[in-house]
């Protein structure tokens, strides 16, 4: 019961990040999340829909080498996937939003960093760029945070070519922002 609330919690602030702070201001955040942006914004394609095509893979690779993390990274890729789709067309904060929109893409940042980190710091995830750097982490011994930022940093650079300036440096504020908040909620120095 305990992974379930924790589930929800992190998707709920990843979704409310995204949807409520990101999405409105077209910036992109990173890794497949970021993708299914893109397909949002170019496409209008469901971005939930995109996740959960884009994390497959990642989940086959999970079931070959972390079956336990599987079933709970299923459960949150199917249930913020489903809270992305539901609150893609609602704006509660529309004008604040879009008037200070580095501000946005911050506090956005934030509460899809400590979302996920949430979800990591028990074993956890949503799949995509978050369950594929849980796994890689020990083994290329860095920490969570610091890897998603950098796979991160990799799509936002890709975004920035495809939209304008504006979106690659509120997409940089977003994908920094939300990588300190991972990085220091998983830190060890914050175990209790």
């Amino acid at each position: 019961m305990h992974k379930i609330v924790t589930i929800f919690i992190g998707c709920l602030l990843i979704a409310i990040g995204i949807d409520f702070f990101v999405m409105p201001i077209k910036a992109l955040d990173g890794g497949f999340i970021g993708l299914a942006l893109i397909g949002n914004y170019l496409f209008k394609a469901r971005p939930g829909m995109i996740l959960i095509s884009l994390s497959l893979p990642v989940f086959i690779y999970t079931w070959m080498r972390a079956r336990g993390m599987f079933f709970h990274s299923l459960f949150g890729m199917v249930f913020l996937s489903y809270l992305i789709d539901l609150f893609e067309p609602y704006e509660p904060l529309g004008p604040i939003v879009h008037d200070h929109p580095y501000a946005a893409a911050m506090v956005g940042g934030v509460l899809i960093g400590i979302g996920f980190g949430i979800l990591l710091r028990n074993d956890t995830s949503a799949g995509g760029i978050d369950l594929l750097a849980k796994l890689l982490a020990p083994r290329l011994r860095l920490n969570v945070g610091v890897l998603i930022l950098i796979m991160d940093a990799i799509v936002v650079g890709i975004g920035g070519l495809i939209f304008s300036l504006d979106t690659f440096f509120l997409s940089i504020a977003t994908v920094t922002t939300g990588g300190l908040a991972t990085s220091l909620y998983t830190s060890r120095f914050f175990d209790y």
